[in-house]
């Protein structure tokens, strides 16, 4: 069954009542340890649904635009722009993929900061031209290769904690934003808002307060320059947590209302990313290899004091890792832990144990520390939480089979998108039922995007 994207080779299962995901990832772990012990996704896009409904009741008016790096698989770009959510897109690939689904270029920003003329030159002639820009490097090179560009101003915020001092930061300062109005001014180019962006992991929502005003001072500044501004894009870092979520809008809605209220005509967007697609998937590994650990070898801080010295120590591989699904590990801690399929007993052992991709790189490990009861070799791991930063474009090392996906969406779901009046007879095309009692073959139960 087709989607909208003419290459999408998907099908969404429609659970019945009596179905769970639990069914499903059974039935596909069944399926897989005859077939071939392969990883693979289960997506609930009803997840999006809530999510996309969470929103518009918590933070209406301002407009997601979801960053399509967290997430660029068919089903969830399809869903997400038949719920009339906008993308922010870093590359000429991302931008061609949600065109295909007939997204207008005004609900399409080019957020990369460091873009690649031939890039540039793609997006004007698609007619995508609300882009950022923070340097006049930057400037000048939009300016040569997309004369119509409509430029947010990328502004840095205060957010930097202890987990991100050595990340890259971009953003300029309110200072230098007079510089570039200067030169926007000289080579021509519109200047219509301004972007910042606050971590996830930043506490202190005065990082909100103090970037909002910030914002306010570069609007008034844009006055001076004739500059007609129309745009704040308040970033994304929102987790998924619904008080975060909270939390956030308390803060800012003050300060929206004060500096930025609607008679003022200036749209409020933002880009959540990991908020839609985090916890709308679930990850299925098979432990490949197995080791005990010499006993004498350094442990983990905390290990050596909990365990006793005749218990031994394990080490698995698994087929997948920080060279497929798990490349955000490579970059930030991994915020979920595994758990195992298999059914063990209450007062089972549990046992120091790591994971480690199927590479063998000494990079390549997933968990370096938790509880397991003893696994063997075939035994699935199943992990939550697997829906932002893991499923883009993915590395070929050492022969990785890309995991297959399986969507998923309750009747309840797909009931809201009805009463919602956003479903349409061109998704119902590719929804398939799934009764309670999963006994599908291969060929008439899944078409997956591999």
């Amino acid at each position: 069954m087709k989607g909208f994207l003419e290459d999408a080779n998907y099908s969404i299962g429609l659970l019945d009542e009596g179905a769970t995901l639990a069914d499903v990832i059974d039935n596909c772990i069944f399926e897989h340890t005859h077939a071939g012990k392969r990883a693979f996704y289960v997506g609930d896009l009803g997840k999006l649904v809530k999510k996309n409904l969470q929103w518009q009741n918590m933070m209406a008016p301002i407009k997601p635009f979801y960053p399509v790096r967290c997430n660029c698989t068919p089903g969830v770009l399809e869903v997400l722009g038949i719920l009339g959510v906008g993308f922010a897109c870093s590359s000429k690939s991302e931008m061609a993929l949600v065109q295909d689904l007939g997204i207008s270029p005004e609900n399409i920003i080019y957020t990369n900061p460091c873009k690649q003329a031939s890039q540039l030159k793609y997006a004007a002639k698609a007619g995508i031209n609300i882009m950022t820009c923070d340097n006049d490097t930057e400037l000048k090179k939009i300016a040569r290769n997309h004369p119509n560009a409509k430029l947010l101003l990328h502004i840095a915020t205060e957010d930097i904690t202890a987990d991100e001092e050595m990340n890259m930061k971009f953003g300029t300062t309110l200072k230098n934003c007079r510089h570039l109005m200067e030169c926007a001014k000289e080579l021509g180019v519109q200047i219509v808002g301004v972007k910042f962006h606050v971590s996830g992991s930043c506490k202190d929502l005065q990082t909100y307060i103090h970037a909002i005003s910030d914002a306010r001072c570069v609007f008034d500044m844009a006055e001076e320059f004739g500059f007609k501004m129309n745009t704040l894009d308040i970033g994304g870092g929102f987790t998924g947590s619904e008080l975060q979520l909270e939390e956030v809008n308390h803060a800012i809605r003050p300060l929206l209302d004060a500096y930025f209220p609607k008679e003022s005509g200036v749209s409020v967007i933002a880009e959540p990313g990991c908020y839609y697609v985090s916890s709308a998937f679930m990850l299925a590994v098979n432990i490949i290899a197995k080791k005990t650990t010499e006993c004498d070898k350094v442990l983990p801080s905390g290990v050596e004091q909990s365990r006793k010295d005749d218990e031994p120590v394990f080490t698995y591989y698994i087929n997948d890792g920080v060279y497929g699904s798990f490349a955000n590990k490579l970059s930030e801690k991994l915020n979920t832990v595994p758990e195992v399929h298999k059914k063990y007993k209450e007062d089972e052992p549990l046992f120091a144990s790591s994971l480690w991709g199927p590479s063998c790189d000494e990079l390549d490990q997933i968990v370096e520390n938790c509880l397991l009861p003893e696994l063997s070799v075939g035994d699935w791991l199943i992990f939550d939480n697997m829906g932002s930063g893991t499923l883009g474009e993915q590395s070929t090392f050492n022969d990785y089979q890309r995991p297959l996906i399986y969507y998923m969406m309750s009747f309840s779901d797909w009931d809201e998108m009805q009463d919602a009046g956003i479903a349409s007879d061109t998704l119902m095309k590719n929804f398939f039922f799934v009764p309670s009692c999963i006994q599908l073959s291969p060929e008439d139960r899944f078409s997956t995007a591999a």
